[in-house]
């Protein structure tokens, strides 16, 4: 039986996991959950029911799986009220805005055997599982270094948004946090992070500019340079080819190197001299082939596995609070000068 699911939260991502679920062949809309009152017209337009709340959808006409799309603030709750009543549920990334809430989370779902997934999408693309094919089998050698970037400019009316101008709304938090998700995926668990962070530019209350150094418990060391003020190609939004909305270019914006070669993403080049190990030595560069298929629609399709309890998922809670829980020691480190990282935060 196709799995009736519910999204909660009727704006930009939320219309688009709608969308998905439409394009998937793997579920079907079962409600759509937003207190605004154009919410409701959207819903039945999708020829969805509409409650206001999880509360009086779970008590009416309970979905087989819920999509949390609601504002960061309200994951937890929202979370929590699924969880509690047994419902299997996707929570868009961040897990929640707080550690210690996502901790609790992860617990409340474990003690409850009830799936939670978080929607760190981009572990779904092809390419990635291609990246991490080749780094798992050995093609780069020992990951030795890593460079991430997220380079773009975001207009001037994007901040005519109030929340987007404050604390928390910084490319740190809205868009670096897909990039340490990935790289935590393809190079391990980071140990150590160092941080500084400037708004020169803007001179909002948040940061719009960071540079990051992390350590990966392999020994491996990495760097990020983020910002939401700079004209460039140097972004996965801009590379990846993953949302239509987005101009697509050819550069890169990962490169992960090893003692026996590099790997540019999203293009998954992969440079090596043939076992040499000499700078003398000529470099080859072998393109890996890949699918552009979207990764929101194969993140429904694996919901909807776990939903039928067929499968885990993908990206479980636990993985979802180690990501938020490096983000959280980023913004220490650029306010206290130091190494804020603790000891491995997704162990319940």
């Amino acid at each position: 039986m196709t799995p009736a699911l519910a999204v909660a939260g009727a704006g930009l991502i939320g219309r688009r996991h709608v969308a998905a679920i439409a394009a998937s062949g793997a579920a079907r809309l079962h409600a759509v959950v937003d207190p605004a009152p154009e919410a409701r017209d959207w819903a039945e337009a999708q020829g969805a029911r509409w409650f206001p709340t999880l509360e009086a959808m779970i008590a009416a006409d309970r979905p087989d799986g819920v999509i949390l799309a609601t504002p960061n603030a309200l994951h937890a709750g929202g979370a929590m009220a699924c969880i509690a009543a047994g419902l299997p549920v996707l929570v868009e990334k961040p897990i929640t805005t707080d550690v210690a809430a996502a901790r609790a989370m992860v617990m409340a779902a474990a003690a409850a055997g009830v799936p939670l997934a978080v929607g760190h999408h981009r572990r779904h693309n092809p390419l990635i599982a291609a990246a991490k094919a080749t780094i798992d089998a050995g093609r780069l050698g020992r990951i030795v270094a890593v460079q991430a970037m997220f380079w773009a400019a975001k207009p001037d009316d994007y901040f005519d948004v109030a929340w987007r101008r404050e604390p928390g709304a910084g490319p740190v938090f809205v868009n670096l946090i897909h990039d340490v998700d990935l790289l935590r995926h393809l190079c391990g668990e980071i140990t150590s992070v160092r941080a500084l962070t400037t708004n020169a530019v803007r001179g909002n209350p948040v940061e719009e500019t960071a540079a990051i150094l992390f350590t990966f418990a392999s020994g491996a060391l990495g760097t990020a340079s983020v910002s939401d003020t700079i004209v460039s190609p140097w972004s996965w939004e801009l590379t990846a080819r993953e949302n239509p909305a987005y101009p697509a270019t050819d550069a890169a914006c990962y490169r992960i190197g090893g003692t026996e070669g590099s790997l540019e993403l999203p293009g998954l080049t992969r440079w090596h001299d043939g076992g040499a190990r000499n700078w003398w030595a000529p470099l080859s560069a072998t393109r890996t082939p890949f699918g552009l298929d979207d990764p929101l629609i194969l993140q429904i399709r694996q919901f909807a596995r776990v939903v039928q309890g067929l499968e885990p998922p993908l990206v479980p809670g636990h993985e979802g609070l180690a990501t938020l829980a490096v983000i959280a020691a980023i913004h220490r480190s650029a306010a206290s000068g130091g190494d804020p990282m603790q000891p491995d935060p997704a162990t319940p």
